[in-house]
């Protein structure tokens, strides 16, 4: 289950018990005692929906917080947060799991006295969380330093430890406790963390053999299998797939989309290296989690005698090897019963169904042990250390108790049994602590206490832990005698013992028409927080929990070194019989009680708002089960029997002087006399409060409303008058700011203008002053009175010369240089040039190259040779020339292998008429053909050829 916070939400954190009364009506109040229906369960119910739906989601009894898990994540655990409500006094921040975490944690600073935070609840209500949440909480705000940082560390990495083992998915909650925890945190004398032990009480050891439908076994053995390294897998004998294991899909419910099983594998292996196990711890720890798998696998079948025979064997060598016992030995002991009698030790085989017994048995043994020395081994972890934090004070207390709620199930068992009896022992103590604490309170202000009636469930815890007349007497006595003891005779003789209690019903016992709703083997107890009808089926065998002699022997002479320890030799020898489970219980759960009751105690009561874990779902009807088991009725009926409210002097002052003229705007006399002279002036009635040492007293919550109403009126009222006031003042002195801020800025821009001016004709003066002294040294060499005017006589001919540049190759200007640059400018000049031409051959085409190479060609020959011939150069040359392709095949033929050097077209015309007629003249090696169209029409050797002529233009 993912624990989403319960916090403060929109309404901010540093808001005030009575601040918030002004939007009671929508989102009710923030202290239940304030509710003036205190007696009604509805109004109660109603006042946690009205903040449920505006995510506020803590409220207070008093001191005391109800929290209800609104399964989403709220934005209100970040260090800023926990900032914000770190040294804080209680009431002057909203409800929050913070409020109660520093409340308690500066009382044990500042009286050096124990205290303890109880967190109960129905499984999913959040108590695991909230138990992480104080935890971190702390580990933020307390002082810190190497060594505390790594106890820190430890503290906060115990968690996922403890839940691998410990915890497991069922119906209600995907990561349910299924063990009671206390966990006790010692801080030194500057209030740093140093140390911590962890107590646990009752592990469900029956989920290891047996899982309801849609439930799971431990997460350990699921992290396990999909996060274990295929080496690490391979040793243990391992297969990846829980389907393989009978004790891991008697649930069907292997695979959990909500639960990453990998990713947990990981936190859990880094947890177990900070709290200080070694890699051959781990190791052996992981092989007993494999056996216990292993062991679930072992089958057994009946003989001709009816007498078990394992047929399992490849499973007994896997759990010789994991549990480094003999594999022989261990299979007799899953097979037959070892029995003393007399002195002698005597040997009977088991059946199929002791079988089985004897191997679920073991399992559960195993796996318990081991939870009991994982705990042991991370309370060394936890442990102070004196020289790693030396101090001339003691260390201090702060306990955390996360302990299963009251538990009502369609089928109730041994363990809602024990669970339910843990819870009427709590609320016995929280019923005594809370009444004591109001009576201290009224002592120390010497107002008078008047007794307040209440339910005593002394009567039921009577009922079940009554010496020789409880039903955990009658359990054991029933367990103990010899005969053949079942779970009917057990219930036989609490029908006997008790039939005459008022909290105590059976079928015989009951009338006609109750029995409709009471089985045979059931019996019915009227606790503090209902009624509760309990199955006696198991009762017997779940308290005995034995485990048969030999099985004993075979894990004592274990190998396996955390094995060895959880089988203590000495149980062997030890004649006196083992105490039962619900013995064992109640003793753990008697010194708890004096553990609490030697501390001062804080409680956060957990509340699930839906069976669904659906965010902003609430679900009346189970919400009303929870405030009914839960004792909330009852905590706040015994809170409101006296006076609802009670504040000092100086903050009730503080908050409402403004109601009276006499206290406004401030009050010289002590506060005491100050408060008198305002709740007269108020009008309240004598019987309406009482005037203490420190503290007033209001009884009822009208009274604080209707206070509460008028100051609202009165900061209005206020409001708008100051406002008025205020708005004259402030306009008054944003005018004098402004002119005093124009004329600041008007004088500062004159100056600079100023200077801006002066520093320009200075620029000016100093710029004629060296030009004048440079046109006089202006033929001398250059030198520091020359050097200006030089340079500004070349910059200006090189500016002229760039806006004067000749435009293309022909244009032959440039402009005339000072003497200085004569051969700087000739230079320019050539590079000018050269500029000119390259960019102009860059642009040139290639058939405008080619005309220009004709051009040059034809100059050549005809250049004073030709008198039209300048008439000529401008024109273009055409391109008539023929190429092969242009030429009859025939004819290409008719000339064999003479090369074509020049073919051109022409025209032939008529001796008679002129007729034009169309001629090809091609020119080759040897000769001049003239060709008509296929016909090679006329040959004339070169060496006959006497002259030629041109034609005139």
């Amino acid at each position: 289950m993912k624990f989403r916070a319960a916090g403060a939400g929109s309404d901010g954190i540093r808001i005030t018990m009575e601040s918030a009364l002004t939007a009671r009506d929508r989102v009710g109040v923030q202290d239940f005692v304030l509710l003036e229906n205190f007696t009604s369960e509805a109004a109660f119910i109603e006042n946690l929906r009205k903040r449920f739906k505006e995510n506020l989601i803590y409220t207070y009894i008093g001191s005391v917080l109800v929290s209800v898990n609104p399964y989403k994540e709220l934005e209100i655990y970040s260090k800023q947060h926990m900032e914000r409500y770190r040294g804080v006094s209680f009431y002057e921040v909203s409800p929050h799991l913070y409020a109660i975490a520093d409340n308690s944690y500066r009382s044990l600073r500042m009286e050096r006295k124990d205290q303890c935070i109880l967190i109960s609840g129905e499984s999913g209500a959040g108590k695991t969380e909230a138990t992480k949440k104080i935890l971190q909480y702390y580990a933020v705000t307390c002082p810190a330093s190497q060594q505390v940082e790594t106890v820190k560390d430890r503290l906060l990495q115990s968690n996922p430890v403890l839940e691998a083992f410990g915890n497991a998915k069922t119906l209600r909650n995907d990561n349910s406790s299924r063990f009671g925890k206390y966990m006790d945190v010692q801080f030194d004398y500057r209030g740093a963390p140093v140390g911590g032990h962890i107590l646990n009480y009752l592990l469900e050891k029956s989920r290891v053999v047996h899982q309801n439908h849609g439930e799971r076994n431990f997460h350990i053995f699921y992290q396990l299998l999909e996060g274990g390294e295929e080496d690490l897998l391979r040793r243990l004998g391992l297969e990846k797939s829980p389907q393989q294991y009978h004790y891991l899909v008697k649930g069907q419910c292997a695979r959990v989309s909500s639960i990453n099983d990998k990713n947990d594998w990981k936190i859990v292996r880094r947890a177990l290296t900070i709290i200080s196990f070694n890699d051959s711890e781990v190791e052996d720890l992981l092989s007993i989690v494999a056996s216990v798998l292993h062991l679930g696998n072992v089958q057994f079948a009946a003989d001709e005698q009816g007498n078990a025979q394992v047929t399992t064997e490849n499973q007994i060598k896997y759990l010789a090897r994991l549990l480094a016992v003999e594999g022989s030995v261990l299979r007799d002991s899953l097979i037959h019963k070892k029995i003393i009698a007399k002195g002698e030790e005597l040997i009977s085989p088991l059946n199929l169904e002791q079988a089985a017994y004897a191997r679920d048995a073991l399992a559960k043994a195993i796996y318990g042990r081991t939870f009991s020395w994982l705990v042991n081994k991370v309370n060394k972890s936890l442990a102070y250390k004196e020289g790693e934090f030396p101090g001339w004070r003691s260390t201090t207390v702060l306990g955390l108790l996360d302990i299963y709620g009251f538990e009502v199930f369609q089928h109730n068992s041994f363990e809602q049994f024990c669970i339910n009896y843990c819870n009427e022992k709590l609320q016995q103590l929280f019923i005594e602590l809370t009444l004591k604490s109001e009576q201290e309170e009224y002592e120390s202000e010497g107002i008078a206490w008047e007794p307040v009636q209440y339910f005593n469930n002394k009567i039921i815890c009577d009922l079940v832990e009554e010496k020789f007349k409880g039903i955990i007497s009658i359990l054991d006595e029933e367990c103990l005698r010899p005969g053949d003891a079942t779970d009917t005779t057990f219930l036989e003789k609490l029908e006997e013992t008790v039939k005459n209690h008022p909290h105590f019903l059976t079928h015989k016992l009951a009338d006609q028409k109750t029995r409709k709703s009471l089985g045979r083997e059931e019996f019915r107890l009227l606790h503090y927080a209902g009624e509760v009808t309990y199955s006696v089926a198991g009762f017997l065998d779940k308290n005995n929990d034995l485990l048969f002699r030999n099985l004993k022997e075979t894990m004592c002479n274990s190998e396996n070194p955390i094995i060895n320890q959880c089988f203590d030799r000495t149980e062997l020898t030890d004649k006196k019989r083992p105490e039962t489970a619900a013995t064992q219980f109640k003793n753990s759960l008697s010194k708890l009680m004096e553990i609490l009751m030697s501390k001062e105690p804080s409680y956060i009561r957990c509340i699930k708002p839906n069976d669904a874990k659906q965010a902003d779902r609430f679900d009346e009807v189970l919400i009303r089960h929870q405030v009914k088991y839960l004792g909330l009725m009852e905590n706040l009926r015994v809170r409101r029997a006296g006076f609802a409210y009670r504040r000092k002097y100086e903050v009730f002052l503080q908050r409402y002087k403004s109601l009276c003229p006499e206290t406004w705007p401030t009050w010289d006399g002590r506060p005491h006399d100050g408060v008198a002279v305002l709740v007269k002036h108020l009008g309240y009635k004598p019987e309406e409060y009482k005037m203490g040492r420190t503290k007033i007293f209001i009884r009822f919550p009208k009274t604080l409303f209707a206070t509460e109403d008028a100051l609202e009126v009165r900061k209005q009222s206020l409001a708008t008058k100051m406002q008025a006031t205020w708005r004259g003042f402030y306009r008054r002195k944003k005018f004098l700011h402004m002119k005093h801020s124009a004329i600041t800025i008007q004088s500062w821009w004159r100056g600079t203008l100023g200077r801006r001016k002066a520093a320009k004709k200075k620029r000016a003066v100093e710029t004629i002053r060296r030009f004048i002294k440079g046109f006089i040294y202006r033929n001398y060499p250059r030198c520091p009175e020359n050097e200006y005017f030089l340079d500004y006589i070349r910059f200006s001919f090189l500016m002229n010369l760039k806006r004067n540049l000749p435009k293309n190759v022909l244009d032959k200007s440039w402009p005339t240089p000072p003497p200085s640059l004569c051969e700087a400018s000739q230079l320019l000049r050539q590079l000018c040039m050269q500029n000119m031409v390259w960019s102009y051959c860059k642009r040139i085409s290639p058939e405008w190259k080619q005309q220009l190479e004709q051009k040059v060609i034809a100059s050549e020959i005809f250049k004073g040779k030709k008198d039209n011939y300048p008439q000529s150069v401008p024109r273009l040359f055409i391109n008539t020339r023929l190429g092969n392709e242009e030429i009859n095949a025939k004819v290409l033929q008719a000339l064999e292998n003479e090369a074509i050097k020049y073919a051109v077209p022409v025209i032939k015309y008529d001796r008679k008429g002129y007729k034009a007629r169309a001629r090809q003249l091609l020119l080759t090696q040897n000769a001049v053909v003239i060709v008509e169209e296929s016909k090679i029409k006329q040959r004339i050797d070169y060496a006959n050829l006497t002259g030629r002529c041109c034609a005139s233009e």
